[in-house]
């Protein structure tokens, strides 16, 4: 991560076995554009929120090779750029931030637990900003060449096909923007969509249908990906003459869609049926003191600025719901000091 200046405290996160769990008012689960912000509001909040970042930090947006759609870069900023600033700026209003990943959540209990592979923490309130995943297209071969001709993800790949011919599977906003970075480096760039019409943005179809190096297979779906120690090419058909044909390629990229990753919040939490978060627009979940924001609960934008924006309000619910259970649990202690007081009168 070239350029970032983050001031990590990671003293006192890591415990030995049998110390006793770690205590925070709240977690957030977490690293891209949704968390970071929501840990940017929580830290003024002076919550002191834990943001876990895991493995992939700055999520999906960290993937993109340049945004010209977020407010304040009229010329534009890179996906990785972006999200260190974002950080960077969360820090310094308080927010920690911990490369650590999250293995499971209990939130039937309360504090609820959230464990890593190095301790245990008991949170007051939690926030989930867990993204999504690229979704795979599940065909022969696909699994094989991960890593030797199969990728995900273009701006961290594309320098390895100089002069080469790639396929990119899809047909929405990341497989036209990928498909454009990649024609930096790649002689040709051919898309293949399973319909005769794009998802994507008019700008971004306006440019890849003038750049000469991209063509367009049209009604067309992979069945496998080909090759021997690496990748050759793929076997297509056409869903509307049912044709088969070969596509000779020294790479593919797959953008197909997303994924939520919620696997650690199933049977806990309302999901919809493809598994994304419910929460309400107030960004709260079914679980009382636990919130979500980001593609985890967002299917139609998957925008960086929407998801920012979701962060920001779940930090904001979030610092209010703790402010009264703080409210509450004063109120109960002076009730018991009252009644042991009256107990005390009774006695004497």
């Amino acid at each position: 991560m070239s350029g970032i200046s983050l001031s990590l405290n990671l003293s006192g996160l890591r415990k030995e076995d049998g110390d006793e769990a770690m205590e925070r008012d709240l977690i957030i689960i977490g690293g891209g554009p949704a968390g970071f912000t929501a840990g940017l509001y929580a830290g003024r909040a002076q919550l002191r929120p834990l943001v876990m970042v895991g493995q992939a930090f700055g999520g999906q947006a960290a993937t993109t090779s340049e945004m010209e759609n977020y407010p304040g870069f009229p010329d534009g900023i890179g996906g990785m750029a972006l999200a260190e600033q974002m950080a960077n700026h969360a820090v310094r209003f308080g927010a920690e931030i911990a490369y650590e990943e999250v293995t499971s959540v209990d939130l039937k209990t309360y504090p609820f637990v959230v464990k890593t592979y190095s301790g245990t923490y008991h949170a007051k309130a939690i926030i989930i900003c867990t993204g999504t995943r690229p979704r795979y297209l599940g065909v022969p071969g696909e699994s094989k060449f991960v890593g030797r001709g199969v990728s995900l993800c273009a701006t961290c790949d594309g320098y390895f096909y100089q002069d080469k011919t790639v396929v990119v599977v899809g047909g929405g906003d990341s497989a036209l923007d990928e498909g454009l970075y990649l024609t930096r480096s790649a002689k040709q760039v051919i898309i293949v969509h399973r319909r005769d019409q794009l998802r994507a943005g008019p700008i971004l179809q306006q440019r890849a249908m003038a750049n000469s190096k991209i063509r367009f297979v049209w009604n067309t779906v992979v069945d496998e990906i080909l090759g021997d120690n690496t990748v050759t090419g793929v076997r297509v058909h056409n869903v509307v003459t049912h044709e088969e044909s070969i596509i000779n390629a020294d790479g593919v990229f797959v953008y197909i869609g997303l994924t939520p990753n919620t696997h650690l919040f199933k049977g806990q939490l309302d999901l919809t049926p493809d598994g994304y978060i419910i929460t309400d627009k107030r960004q709260r979940t079914s679980v009382p003191g636990v919130y979500a924001a980001g593609d985890v609960q967002d299917p139609y934008f998957r925008q960086v600025v929407v998801a920012a924006g979701a962060g920001a309000a779940a930090a904001i619910e979030a610092e209010r719901w703790l402010a009264e259970k703080e409210y509450e649990a004063q109120e109960a202690a002076m009730e018991r000091e009252v009644a042991v007081e009256h107990e005390e009168q009774e006695v004497s």
